[in-house]
């Protein structure tokens, strides 16, 4: 397959649609330089997004965040992504909005006077993990951890971020990994590089507090999955050692959707009945 900068189609930019390789950016953009920028992730099920105003909404929460106002309403995002899937004749899609501060009169940390773009693309993308889905992932186990939200705004979805993502799954790879697990600050598991984390032990279920890390909407999906299903759900703080006695792990995410999880280190886990039907039930759910 072509690179993603080579590829026929067009993408929604500022207003309108773009031819997909026409679709640049000076490289004085202050988003290249300071990491200015945040997204979102979604999936389009037989042609209609799941979650689809969530993301908007968190979209503007997390420019928010990063001190700047994108120049759309939410409604508007709604209607750009909808021209976006219906252009390029994709039902089953995944969908990448970004939002950044582009190049203008200022080229240092300040930016405030420079302008605020917006792009919306869609390409089809299967499984996440690829064959992870049915066999269980293996995952690393980063030597970077989550930062104190102290330090930097945790809960936006902000391109800088991800900076120890990159890094951590390049390692990950090549040791033959799928994906790495982080751990936060305090030595808690906290996440993976794009997804969190469930652990199922003798039926209930343990996931991180998402107290310093990105509380996905699938995450969050999931989680009232469970409940409706009368499973107990606990969130709270989770030492590294307690993986030893879980029986069961599954990733969630926008991209990684649910995918169980074989391997974390030396510690391991079965593909077991809940996480063979909490997958199977979020498959059914996103495409009702």
């Amino acid at each position: 397959m072509a690179g993603y900068d080579d590829r026929d189609g067009m993408i929604w930019m500022d207003g309108k649609m773009v031819d997909w390789r026409a679709a640049n950016v000076h490289v004085l953009s202050h988003a290249m330089h300071y990491a200015s920028s945040v997204f979102e992730g979604e999936r389009a099920y037989n042609g209609k997004i799941f979650k689809s105003r969530e993301h908007s909404e968190r979209l503007h929460f997390s420019a928010g965040e990063l001190d700047f106002q994108i120049p759309y309403t939410v409604d508007e995002i709604e209607a750009a992504k909808a021209e976006v899937l219906a252009t390029a004749g994709l039902r089953d899609a995944y969908l990448r909005a970004i939002a950044w501060r582009g190049a203008g009169p200022d080229m240092g940390v300040a930016s405030a006077r420079n302008p605020v773009h917006l792009a919306i693309a869609a390409w089809e993308w299967g499984a996440y993990y690829g064959d992870a889905k049915t066999k269980g992932a293996k995952l690393d186990i980063s030597k970077w951890k989550r930062p104190s939200p102290e330090t930097i705004p945790v809960h936006a979805k902000a391109a800088g971020l991800y900076m120890i993502c990159t890094t951590s799954k390049h390692a990950a790879e090549a040791k033959g990994c799928s994906d790495a697990l982080f751990m936060d600050y305090r030595g808690y598991v906290a996440e993976a590089t794009g997804a969190n984390i469930f652990f199922v032990k003798d039926g209930e279920v343990h996931t991180p507090l998402a107290d310093c890390f990105l509380n996905g909407l699938t995450r969050q999906t999931v989680i009232g999955m469970l409940k409706e299903r009368n499973v107990t759900v606990h969130e709270r703080h989770i030492m590294p050692e307690e993986m030893e006695g879980f029986q069961q792990c599954w990733l969630t995410g926008t991209a990684a959707e649910v995918t169980p999880v074989g391997m974390i280190g030396d510690y391991t886990f079965e593909v077991g009945a809940l996480t063979r039907d909490i997958g199977a039930a979020y498959e059914q759910l996103v495409r009702s």
